[in-house]
């Protein structure tokens, strides 16, 4: 089972890694004027995104499996159930990022720097919470 948990929290490290960092590539999508550099960085952002899409998998299957050998504790623990709202709504988000990574590489994104800016805060939240509750377990 340790080994389970191990893996999990790799791949929750990596999918992170890149769901914290595509936003800042959006960012600067939205801020540049540059040809060459939008094309570039629309690039880096296809990429990422389809690199950390396996890893955004792997945490879900790893985490379930988990789950699983205690099945009956999880699903009566509040925690847990809160912890899996965030993670839908981190999910969601993941797949939200798919859609504006399509429409910079449309060129039909019409969002702001500043609104990549507070959208890119959004995955800190979700991990204080999902962390908050995994570990304290406050209910």
């Amino acid at each position: 089972m340790l080994w389970i948990k191990m893996f999990h929290i790799f791949f929750m490290v990596a999918w992170f890694a890149g769901i914290f960092y595509l936003p800042r590539i959006f960012v600067n999508l939205a801020m540049t004027e540059n040809d060459g550099a939008f094309n570039q960085l629309n690039i880096m952002a296809r990429k990422l995104y389809r690199f950390i899409t396996p890893f955004m998998i792997l945490t879900v299957v790893f985490g379930l499996w988990l789950a699983s050998y205690n099945w009956s504790y999880y699903m009566s623990s509040g925690w847990f159930h809160a912890k899996m709202t965030l993670i839908v709504l981190l999910i969601i988000y993941h797949f939200i990022c798919g859609m504006y990574q399509k429409q910079f590489a449309d060129g039909s994104c019409n969002k702001s720097q500043t609104y990549f800016r507070v959208f890119n805060e959004l995955p800190v939240l979700i991990l204080l919470g999902a962390l908050i509750l995994a570990i304290v377990k406050p209910f």
